[in-house]
């Protein structure tokens, strides 16, 4: 019995301690100070396009509840941009090749039966055209 009371009252001096040096009792500088939010250490590159691999190496640090909305929402806007721009880019150089294309093996003259290594031309001829 007398063991277990001293069990009691130990415990009872431990959480108040530990109560009084987080809310700041006694003396001391106060209550434990704030912890600073962990941000997003390896951003992605701002000098140059973003590359798989800074895809597949970032990592978002973890909050109370998830990720840092605000670190996700940085890099998505960021890739997003830069999809875009490549997206449009691409639309071009498509637009600029089908140029050519559309022109294609008309603007070059009607196409030899044969040429010189012994191919056969798959080149249908046009009626009304001269051979």
């Amino acid at each position: 019995m007398v063991m277990f009371l001293f069990l009691v009252v130990a415990l009872a001096v431990v959480v108040g301690a530990v109560t009084l040096a987080v809310v700041g009792g006694g003396e001391g500088e106060g209550p434990l100070p704030e912890a600073a939010p962990e941000r997003l250490r390896d951003a992605l590159p701002e000098d140059r396009p973003v590359a798989r691999t800074d895809v597949d190496a970032l990592r978002f640090p973890l909050a109370v509840r998830g990720y840092r909305m605000e670190d996700v929402d940085d890099a998505l806007n960021r890739l997003a941009a830069e999809l875009a721009e490549r997206d449009a880019r691409i639309a071009d150089l498509e637009t600029a090749l089908a140029g050519p294309r559309a022109a294609g093996p008309r603007a070059a003259g009607p196409a030899a039966p044969e040429d010189h290594h012994g191919h056969v031309s798959v080149q249908k001829p046009v009626p009304g055209e001269p051979q």
